[in-house]
């Protein structure tokens, strides 16, 4: 099945000094994906306001989940999302979900849980709600509905290693499955919690700073003791190869010059090649990006 790829150079979701190399990493990849199955999403320029709902930036973050869901309904296969910041999943998951018929289970990879509310976030930025967003708890216009949520039980969450207490409350009043950095460098683990949520597709998010800063180096928030780039990109093949994926979505690229963007990209472009790779996208569809990034 082929796949299109979906940019969001979205960075209103980030509160970080960095927040806006978002926009700048979006279109760093942009660059190296085939112009012909590539939507890019218009961005609001303005950061945007609150509007009283404890979400920073909310109008814009409004703004473009309902320009990524019109781009998105374009797609008659397989979708992945290029962020920008964390945020850019929510509209990609609600139309994975939809597509899947609601039979959808997440792999949220990441550093952080990003399930926190606008009452227990201690910073306001959407980022680290997303997830939560996405489970149907949140600002309304940002939650997903009662159609297009996913349950608690159908999360999998992996290589967190930064968890605020609200966070910690909500994983272990819902059982949510959490998987260590060790964990992911055998991706039957991964598979089998997958297979233990009773879902038969699946969205895989992966925001960057999952891996090792070692490994990447235009991340906003580095968190030390990351996963490995080949063995991410085994877990991801060895999940395509299982799962039917209902979409995809890459965030959290923020470099710090055009250069370094350059460094980081042949990382990036494994990602990518490693997400269609499976039954669901063939490999070939990346077209530059699988060519450029070279064996594994």
């Amino acid at each position: 099945m082929p796949a299109t790829f979906v940019v969001v150079p979205q960075w209103q979701g980030s509160v970080s000094s960095r927040a806006m190399s978002h926009a700048d990493g979006a279109v760093a990849i942009l660059g190296d994906l085939p112009a012909a199955a590539t939507i890019l999403v218009e961005v609001p320029v303005e950061a945007g306001d609150a509007l009283g709902t404890g979400v920073a930036r909310y109008s814009a973050l409004r703004r473009v989940r309902e320009r990524t869901e019109k781009a998105l309904a374009q797609v008659p296969d397989l979708a992945i999302t290029v962020g920008g910041d964390c945020g850019a999943s929510l509209g990609a998951v609600a139309h994975a979900s939809r597509r899947a018929g609601g039979d959808l289970a997440v792999l949220w990879l990441d550093a952080h849980p990003d399930l926190n509310t606008p009452e227990s976030s201690p910073s306001g930025g959407f980022g680290g709600m997303t997830l939560r967003a996405i489970a149907g708890d949140g600002a309304d216009g940002l939650a997903l509905d009662e159609q297009t949520r996913v349950a608690p039980a159908r999360l999998v969450l992996g290589g967190i290693r930064a968890i605020d207490d609200e966070e910690r409350r909500f994983i272990d009043e819902h059982d949510v499955a959490v998987l260590t950095v060790e964990d992911l460098s055998d991706p039957s683990m991964v598979i089998a919690a997958l297979e233990d949520t009773g879902a038969s597709q699946v969205f895989v998010h992966v925001d960057l700073d999952v891996l090792d800063p070692s490994a990447l180096a235009g991340l906003s928030y580095p968190m030390p003791f990351g996963i490995e780039t080949a063995t991410l990109v085994a877990l991801l093949r060895a999940v395509a190869a299982r799962f039917p994926l209902a979409g995809a979505a890459i965030a959290g690229f923020a470099p710090s010059s055009p250069e370094a963007a350059e460094d980081d990209l042949p990382t990036i472009l494994r990602l990518v090649a490693a997400l269609t790779s499976g039954g669901a996208a063939r490999a070939s569809d990346v077209g530059d990006a699988a060519s450029a990034t070279g064996s594994d």
